[in-house]
């Protein structure tokens, strides 16, 4: 089970202490994110149409996103997912180390389903967002999020707005940032290349 204990540092990148924007990476095994992009094509019959749907409406707003997503269960802890939790405990543990006031918040964990999340050329979440926005009763218990590039795209990322920030999408490259406002983003779309990721939440266990 994921949780916010300490654990010893492991991982190809230890996070830098000066940083002040919140946002911290690591570079997930090659391995984990190719077992990743190979379970996202062998159950194609799963995928559905990324879009925003707002609470109360069946209303798909595929004008702000477009995708095609396969969700993961929380609970899914065949492989490659196993690994890919256990890394990420690692990396959210190491995210603690550089912001312990982290450590006086509610317990948390991945209790929320994730998703694989593939984009093609042209495709992306073009409005500028956040993950914590209260347009659903389970966002308001969003602490962290997570996501990890499957694969590197020359020309897209994720653009964080108050951060004055592009991440640039690389195979591997794992990000934790705040859930809330202050982290407002989108995506860097990318008119060339397809782009996969996978990202989800660190939820509040109310």
């Amino acid at each position: 089970m994921l949780t916010k204990q300490t654990t010893q540092r492991v991982g190809s990148y230890v996070p830098s202490r000066s940083s002040s924007d919140f946002i911290q990476s690591w570079t997930m095994p090659e391995y984990v994110c190719d077992e990743i992009l190979q379970y996202y094509k062998d159950n194609s019959e799963y995928h559905v149409k990324g879009g925003i749907a707002f609470e109360g409406t069946n209303t798909i707003r595929n004008d702000i996103k477009v995708s095609t997503d396969l969700p993961v269960s929380c609970n899914n802890n065949t492989r490659p997912f196993y690994d890919y939790r256990n890394l990420l405990q690692k990396y959210l543990d190491e995210y603690v180390s550089v912001y312990p006031d982290v450590n006086n918040l509610h317990r948390f964990n991945i209790s929320e389903d994730y998703n694989i999340q593939h984009y093609k050329k042209g495709e992306g979440f073009k409005k500028d967002h956040c993950e914590r926005d209260g347009q659903f009763s389970k966002n308001v218990k969003r602490c962290l999020v997570f996501m990890t590039y499957l694969n590197d795209v020359d020309d897209g990322g994720t653009i964080f707005k108050y951060q004055n920030r592009t991440v640039k999408a690389q195979k591997g490259k794992t990000l934790i940032w705040p859930a809330d406002w202050t982290h407002t983003h989108r995506s860097q779309i990318s008119e060339t290349q397809e782009k996969t990721i996978v990202t989800g939440w660190f939820s509040y266990l109310w």
